[in-house]
C-alpha cells in the first residue's frame, strides 16, 4: 500500500479522481487528480511524517475531517515502515483519550480544531502522542504541517505479510470502539485480492465511474482503495458528505455506474432519485456495507436507474472479517422478498458460517435462530491493548461474530438482531424493516428492546413529527410496542459510519443502559 500509488503512475493508468472538495491536507490542491499526483502527495505526506519523527515499527494515529486523504495519509505511513491508525473524528473525546492511550502513537496526525473540540471538553490531545501535527492551522503544542513540507522520506519501506499493516476501529455501537489490527495478508491478500477481480456484472470495468460515500476512517475504504486503483476505472467520485443537496452537481458532472455508500448516505441522498434526470440513471451497481438498508431505500435507488437490470448488493461483515456473506437484489426480488432481512450465502471459497446455541455452543439445525460463528482467513490478528477480548471471541478457528440468525433452507442467513440488541418479542431488524415499509415519511426505525417490557420504537422524520393515526396503521399485526418516540435525524447518536448508537440512545431516552441480552460478544 505504502507505493500502490506510484505504481498506478507506472502504469500510466487513466483514472481521473474527482472530489466534492479539496484534500484537508492540500486545500489548494484542486479536485481532480490522476495517479500521478496522487503519488506525488502520498510521498510528500511520507516525508512530513518522517520529518516529525516517524519511523519503521511505530505507530501513526489519523483524526481530521472525513476525506479521502485519510487513506493516503494511512499509505503515507505505511510507505516509511510505520502503521496508521485511523480515528473518526465523530468519536467523543474521552472515547479518543481512551484509544490513543492504547495507540501511544509517536505522530497524531490532526487538526487544530480537533485539538480545540477535545480541549473543551478537558482532553488535552497533545499529551497523547510523542510528536502532534496539525494539517489546518498552527496550534499550542502542535507542529504546523507547513513547517515540514519539503522533506524527503526514506525509500519505501517493506514489511512482512504477517506484520501489522493498519489499525482500524469498530463502530463503536455499543461502547468503545476496538482498535483491530489487520496485516497485509487478512486485508489485502484476503480481501482486497479477491475483490479486484473483473467478475461478470459487478467486477470495475476500465469504462466505469465509481463513486463513493463513506467514511474513510474505518477499514472498508483503506481495502477499497487498494480495489479501485489496481481496477483502473474511468473516474473515481469521492463524496465526503451527506448533504444531498450539495453532492447533486458533482454526482450529475460525473454520473456513477457503480455506487457505494454507508447506509446512512442512502438514505440522506434519496431525495435525488426523484428528482427529474436523477444522478443514478446510469447505475449497474449499488454496494451497500456496514449495516442494514431496508427494503424501500433500496427500491427508490433501483427504479431510479435506467440501466434494464440493475443490482443492489449488500455486504454483511465486520471491521474484524471484512465481508463474511452477500446478496443481490433487484427490482423483481425486492418485491418478492418483501422485508425479511436475509443477507445472504457466504462469500464462496473464502468464509464458513456456523449457527450454534449460545449457551452450548452446539449447532441448531436450520429454521432455529442461533449465534453466527464465522471463519475466515481474513480475521484480524488482535484488538490493540484487548488480546483477552479478542481471544474471548474465539472458538477454536471459528470468530464469535456477536450476531443472532437462522440459517435457511437454501443455505442463507437471515440475521435477527445483535445479541446484545435482542427483543423476545421477534426480530427488531425484521420489525424495523416493516415500519420503514409502512411508513413513507420515515428516514429511519429503530426499535429498542428493553428488559421486562415491550420494545420502544423510534421513527426518525425530517421534521421529527409522526402523526398517531399514521403509527396505527404502520404497526397493525406487529408484535406489542410502546408508544413510538419521534426524533429528527441530528437528534440521534451516531456511529463514524452514522451507524445509531443503540446503547447511548437507549440510555438518552430511558435512562438505564440495560438489554435483553448479555453483551458477551459485543
Amino acid at each position: 500500500m505504502g507505493v500502490l500509488f506510484d505504481e498506478c503512475a507506472a502504469r500510466r493508468i487513466a483514472t481521473t479522481t474527482h472530489l466534492d472538495r479539496p484534500f484537508d491536507i492540500a486545500p489548494d490542491g484542486g479536485t481532480e487528480y490522476d495517479a500521478a499526483a496522487l503519488a506525488d502527495l502520498v510521498r510528500d505526506a511520507a516525508g512530513w511524517l518522517s520529518a516529525a519523527g516517524a519511523g519503521r515499527g511505530d505507530r501513526v494515529a489519523i483524526l481530521k475531517d472525513n476525506h479521502w486523504d485519510y487513506d493516503l495519509l494511512a499509505c503515507s505511513a505505511v510507505r516509511i515502515g510505520s502503521v496508521p491508525a485511523q480515528l473518526s473524528a465523530q468519536m467523543s473525546p474521552d472515547v479518543l483519550a481512551i484509544l490513543l492511550e492504547r495507540l501511544a502513537p509517536a505522530v497524531l496526525m490532526t487538526t487544530a480544531g480537533q485539538l480545540e473540540r477535545c480541549l473543551a471538553a478537558g482532553v488535552d490531545l497533545t499529551s497523547l502522542a510523542r510528536v502532534v501535527v496539525t494539517s489546518d492551522v498552527p496550534a499550542p503544542g502542535a507542529v504546523h504541517v507547513d513547517q515540514l513540507r519539503g522533506s524527503a522520506g526514506p525509500a519505501p519501506q517493506r514489511r512482512g505479510d504477517d506484520e501489522p499493516l493498519v489499525i482500524d476501529h469498530t463502530s463503536g455501537t455499543t461502547g468503545v470502539p476496538k482498535l483491530v489490527v489487520h496485516s497485509t495478508r487478512t486485508i489485502i491478500g484476503a480481501l482486497a485480492r479477491f475483490e479486484a477481480r473483473r467478475i461478470p456484472k459487478i467486477g470495475v470495468r476500465p469504462d466505469d465511474v465509481v463513486a463513493t460515500a463513506s467514511s474513510f476512517a474505518h477499514g472498508r475504504t483503506f481495502c477499497w482503495t487498494a480495489v479501485v486503483m489496481s481496477m483502473a476505472p474511468r473516474e473515481v467520485v469521492i463524496l465526503t458528505g451527506q448533504d444531498p443537496n450539495r453532492v447533486d452537481p458533482v454526482l450529475r458532472a460525473h454520473p456513477p455506474t457503480i455506487m457505494e455508500g454507508l447506509p446512512a448516505s442512502y438514505v440522506r441522498f434519496r431525495p435525488l432519485t426523484e428528482r427529474l434526470d436523477n444522478p443514478f440513471r446510469r447505475v449497474k451497481l449499488y454496494i451497500s456495507t456496514y449495516d442494514a438498508v431496508h427494503p424501500p431505500t433500496i427500491r427508490a435507488y433501483l427504479n431510479a436507474s435506467r440501466h434494464p437490470g440493475p443490482l443492489w448488493m449488500d455486504g454483511w461483515g465486520q471491521t474484524e472479517t471484512g465481508p463474511l456473506t452477500f446478496r443481490f437484489h433487484t427490482r423483481r426480488s425486492l418485491a418478492r422478498r418483501g422485508a425479511a432481512h436475509d443477507v445472504g450465502r457466504p462469500v464462496p471459497v473464502k468464509t464458513r458460517l456456523r449457527l450454534v446455541d449460545p449457551d452450548t455452543f452446539q449447532p441448531v439445525r436450520p429454521g432455529r435462530p442461533g449465534l453466527v460463528l464465522a471463519r475466515t482467513a481474513a480475521r484480524c490478528l488482535d484488538y490493540l491493548g484487548e488480546s483477552q477480548r479478542w481471544a474471548d471471541k474465539q472458538v477454536g478457528k471459528w470468530w464469535i461474530t456477536g450476531d443472532l440468525g437462522v440459517r435457511r433452507w437454501d443455505g442463507s442467513v437471515q440475521l435477527l438482531d445483535r445479541e446484545v440488541d435482542q427483543t423476545p418479542d421477534g426480530s427488531c431488524l425484521e420489525i424495523e424493516d416493516v415500519l420503514e415499509d409502512r411508513l413513507p415519511e420515515a428516514l429511519e426505525c429503530v426499535l429498542l428492546a428493553q428488559p421486562g417490557k415491550p420494545p420502544l420504537p423510534v421513527v426518525v422524520t425530517a421534521d421529527g413529527t409522526l402523526s398517531e393515526e399514521a403509527w396505527r396503521r404502520a404497526c397493525r399485526r406487529l408484535p406489542k410496542m410502546q408508544s413510538p418516540v419521534s426524533l429528527r435525524w441530528d437528534d440521534l447518536p451516531r456511529t463514524g459510519t452514522a451507524k445509531v448508537r443503540r446503547l447511548d440512545l437507549r440510555e438518552q431516552l430511558t435512562g438505564s443502559t440495560a438489554t435483553c441480552g448479555t453483551g458477551r460478544w459485543t
